[in-house]
């Protein structure tokens, strides 16, 4: 079992990014895959398509192997072993005849080679099948194994030498070249950095972690990504192109200012280095994936757009809420925290009385708190402002059923204005829907509030202090405990 490192509730969401990034970025590209470079002005979108064909927010075969490597790594087992590397193996297998909806034509090859394999030796046979089809051809350096690399990171995130050693061994399971392995260090070693540290300097620190003589190679291929614009890295079927177009987009892309009142915000470079990556044409869904698991990695579960939360999904019927439970689960070493979270039925409850409140401009959005009874409110959709368990609200469709990640303690949220803006954005986009909604945080005191405020500043145009006054003679009698942070975000958007 790979050692855990405690993390702290910045730390925590930009580990629950990773697998969130890396699925969004991938249904994303999936429209435009081997299609040509996209022009400037067009704007990307999650409207499936693409070789699947995929429906809106549907991941492809990028993360759809990582949820094989996921389901293993959640447990909290070492990927190093042979025991867990059969399991992954005996994943890949299982996706292989469930649910593909596309293969690479080199994992596909390997793949078939072993398709009888069962249990132990399942690992050991795919890595042969592996290196004999690198004898036959010579060419086994794709990006196949890149793409799905991410969970490799979350596990071994106090351990960089052995997060190398697991990542080029799930690597090898079918991608035998070392330069695939490489690949996956590096990428590895920049994401845990980004989770521990908030930067992307890990992808040059694992340059450490490479054999000596291929560093300097490396080296020059990262300092050709960083100097060179996105566009130039195409085709990128081959491991380092890709590579390089993710790193590219990534580097020449402007981290934006924080100016909140002009609805500015820094981690909004998550979505825009996630544009730049798809704008690069050819293997689209999957230079974006690798993108994306890195920029979840910076910039958090957070900062990805509640839009594409609740869209993205995929094989094996996963949602946005699986890919962050997978993901803190791996980098827990399998454990859930506190009253179960992630995975748990139903989060623990407070000890205050159940809320259910017309908000005070929109009788079609309630507030409330996880004691209310959405069939007695008659909601059609609910946007959670803390965490919840896996079938609480299931009166509603899960599609409709939108969790943000906002903590109620100051200093404890990386980018506190941009969530609590998307939040009041995301009510006002379902009540176009014509949804009731249901918003709700934990008690209802302080977060519910904060983002009820932000809604009417939006759809009334009343400032931000005098709508915040207004709540607070609506839910005094319920309990009023608006963290002074929150406070000063709605005044400052």
């Amino acid at each position: 079992m790979a050692a855990t490192v405690p993390l702290n509730a910045i730390q925590s969401d930009r580990a629950a990014g990773v697998l969130l990034g890396a699925a969004c970025g991938d249904a994303l590209g999936v429209p435009y895959e081997f299609g040509p470079p996209l022009s400037p002005s067009e704007q990307p979108e999650m409207r499936g398509g693409g070789l699947g064909p995929y429906a809106p927010g549907e991941y492809s075969d990028d993360t759809q192997m990582a949820m094989c490597i996921a389901e293993v790594s959640a447990s909290g087992a070492d990927l190093r072993s042979s025991d867990a590397l059969d399991r992954i193996a005996g994943n890949f297998l299982r996706w292989r005849r469930e649910g593909a909806s596309d293969i690479g034509a080199q994992t596909r090859q390997v793949l078939d080679a072993v398709s009888q394999v069962r249990g132990a030796g399942a690992a050991a046979a795919m890595r042969d099948a592996a290196a004999d089809l690198h004898r036959r051809t010579g060419r086994s350096a794709g990006n196949g194994s890149l793409m799905r690399t991410a969970p490799v990171a979350l596990a071994y995130l106090g351990q960089p030498d052995a997060l190398a050693e697991a990542a080029r061994a799930v690597s090898e399971l079918t991608h035998h070249d070392p330069l695939a392995g490489d690949a996956c260090v590096l990428w590895c070693a920049g994401i845990r950095r980004a989770v521990l540290d908030g930067t992307f300097h890990g992808v040059r620190d694992g340059l450490d972690l490479l054999p000596a003589q291929r560093r300097d190679r490396w080296s020059g291929w990262l300092a050709e990504a960083e100097s060179k614009p996105p566009e130039q890295f195409r085709p990128n079927g081959f491991v380092v192109a890709a590579l390089q177009a993710a790193w590219s987009a990534i580097n020449h892309t402007d981290v934006p200012d924080h100016d909140p009142g002009q609805s500015s915000f820094p981690c909004q470079h998550l979505e825009r280095a996630l544009t730049a990556a798809v704008r690069v044409g050819d293997d689209t869904d999957t230079v974006a994936a690798i993108a994306g698991a890195l920029l979840g990695a910076r910039w958090g579960s957070s900062a990805v757009p509640l839009p594409w939360q609740r869209v993205v999904h995929g094989w094996p019927r996963r949602r946005a809420a699986d890919l962050i439970r997978l993901a803190l689960l791996t980098a827990q070493g399998g454990h859930a925290g506190q009253g179960g979270w992630p995975g748990c039925a139903r989060a623990p409850r407070p000890a205050v009385a159940p809320l259910m409140l017309a908000h005070p401009h929109d009788p079609g959005v309630l507030l409330g708190n996880l004691h209310t009874d959405v069939a007695a409110a008659g909601a059609t959709a609910v946007v959670s402002l803390c965490r919840v368990g896996c079938d609480d609200f299931d009166d509603v469709a899960v599609a409709d059923r939108v969790s943000v990640w906002l903590v109620d303690q100051p200093g404890a949220n990386a980018d506190t204005h941009f969530v609590v803006d998307q939040a009041a954005r995301m009510l006002v986009e379902l009540r176009k829907e014509r949804h009731v909604v249901l918003l709700h945080c934990a008690a209802g005191q302080s977060r519910t509030p904060a983002v009820a405020a932000r809604y009417t500043t939006l759809t009334t145009g009343i400032p931000a202090r005098s709508a915040l006054a207004e709540l607070r003679g609506l839910l005094d009698t319920h309990g009023w405990t608006l963290n002074p942070q929150l406070r000063q975000v709605v005044e400052e958007l």
